[in-house]
């Protein structure tokens, strides 16, 4: 799964990978308090809690919008499978928020109006992360979705050091195919 993240960027030293985590969130807008938490408790064990303002801000916009536009609309939410994934990975200088969902829809950044109490969700995603972007989910070996559809991955990239010497820029369109 972290493979992906490694095409069109400068190489990475395999020592320089320093973690991985990950948790299913059920399909409940109090998920994303948990997201939080999940999210605390990580940077934390990974000495990072100096980010966990933008971090977890991130990481609730992304959980809500999965939550609220990726999952069927039709069903109850308490009766679903939780299909909605967090994953937090780490290297030595840049650190990916990724959430899995079941649509194959992509994210679209809009304009709200002012008076509006939602839409500017992927608009704090850009303002805070280094970059984002999504791309199709793959299907796991041996997993086949239930209803054939693979969903997707939206994720967002923090960098973690001063990258002026050791990186180049990261353009957007050079981000993972699968995650």
């Amino acid at each position: 799964m972290l493979e992906p993240l490694r095409q069109g960027l400068p190489p990475i030293d395999p020592s320089a990978v320093a973690g991985s985590a990950s948790c299913t969130l059920p399909a409940r807008y109090e998920a994303v308090g948990g997201a939080r938490r999940f999210t605390r408790t990580t940077l934390n064990s990974w000495d990072l809690g100096d980010r966990f303002d933008d971090v977890a801000l991130v990481v609730s916009e992304l959980v809500t919008n999965a939550l609220r536009h990726a999952l069927p609309a039709d069903t109850a939410w308490e009766r679903q499978d939780s299909s909605v994934r967090l994953h937090l990975m780490r290297w030595s200088s840049r650190l990916v928020c990724a959430v899995r969902d079941p649509s194959e829809k992509g994210p679209v950044a809009g304009e709200a109006p002012d008076s509006a109490e939602s839409g500017r969700g992927l608009f704090l995603v850009e303002s805070f992360s280094d970059c984002w972007g999504w791309h199709p989910s793959p299907v796991p070996v041996g997993d086949t979705p239930p209803d054939g559809r693979f969903g997707k991955v939206v994720w967002a990239l923090f960098r973690l050091t001063d990258h002026t010497t050791t990186e180049r820029p990261v353009p957007v369109d050079a981000f993972p195919d699968s995650l």
